[in-house]
């Protein structure tokens, strides 16, 4: 009797390890097929590539690498003194064009004055003179005015709130027009892009909660679904310069999934949490009545 006893209970104890390990696997799967999670996350940002459109040598340059600068905060300083020769040759364009047009005033209304005593072509061409010179005094003021703007912009500043990066100039070097100088990080863009799988896009919606891990981070950072990708680039077409993103898959030896650039608003991160763009993220995503996880407002 013991021994039949002791074979049911060894036949029971089986029988509920098979189905605790039968329960945990479907948990599993129906987690890793159903709910919307990616390991294929990363932190993004905006990225402003400093530049200028007047070029010129590099006097001075007033920040390092990896400083936070403020919208307006003076970066690079260009040669100034030939756009200053340029300043002095448009005021001189300007008095010449003023005396110029003075002298056909004059002269047009001398012209005028003398009525019949004056042919009619050459008060035509009095009147003409005289338009002619107050065109190109209204030139020599648009002239001066490039130059005064293309002086302005020997100050390079930045244009938002956020951090240098990629510094690679320096006093003496050459920036020519157009060229990049540095990138500074956009901070307030600071954003979590998760890569889902098409197959669970039914479940994203716009608005539900996010959860996010960044590799070697303990903490979990919150926020929520802001938007969701309206295109990707395919892969079987030529979409050069179409500017769509483009999602590599895992495999190319097996049809996968697409994956759809889904985005995340930040809403509180851990305290000593880093966010720099690149990071690798964990991205998984509640319903949008789920409490959000703790921390700090970012």
């Amino acid at each position: 009797m013991k021994s039949i006893l002791s074979v049911l209970a060894r036949y029971g104890i089986t029988l509920a390890v098979v189905a605790i390990a039968a329960l945990v696997g479907w948990q599993l799967w129906d987690r890793h097929q159903q709910t919307p999670w990616t390991r294929d996350g990363r932190i993004r940002a905006d990225v402003v590539r400093v530049s200028t459109d007047v070029g010129g040598l590099v006097t001075q340059v007033t920040v390092r690498d990896n400083q936070t600068v403020r919208p307006g905060q003076l970066l690079i300083v260009l040669d100034r003194p030939r756009l200053a020769a340029t300043i002095e040759r448009a005021d001189a364009a300007i008095a010449e064009a003023r005396a110029q047009l003075e002298q056909a005033r004059k002269e047009a209304r001398r012209d005028v004055a003398l009525g019949d005593l004056v042919a009619t072509e050459a008060r035509e061409q009095s009147a003409a003179r005289v338009r002619t010179s107050e065109a190109a005094l209204t030139r020599a003021i648009a002239d001066r005015n490039v130059a005064k703007v293309d002086i302005e912009r020997t100050e390079i500043r930045a244009t938002v709130a956020g951090i240098v990066t990629n510094l690679d100039i320096h006093p003496g070097d050459y920036l020519a027009a157009g060229a990049q100088a540095m990138a500074l990080v956009d901070t307030a863009s600071l954003r979590v892009e998760g890569y889902f799988e098409e197959t669970k896009l039914r479940r994203v919606a716009i608005g539900d909660r996010a959860r996010v891990r960044l590799m070697g981070e303990d903490g979990e950072i919150a926020g929520h679904v802001e938007s969701i990708a309206a295109a990707i680039a395919d892969d079987q077409r030529d979409n050069t310069g179409n500017l769509l993103p483009k999602v590599a898959p895992t495999f190319s030896w097996v049809r996968l999934a697409q994956r759809i650039p889904v985005r995340v608003h930040i809403d509180r991160v851990p305290a000593g949490t880093r966010l720099i763009a690149g990071r690798t993220a964990t991205v998984e995503l509640l319903p949008a009545l789920a409490a959000p996880a703790g921390g700090r407002r970012s």
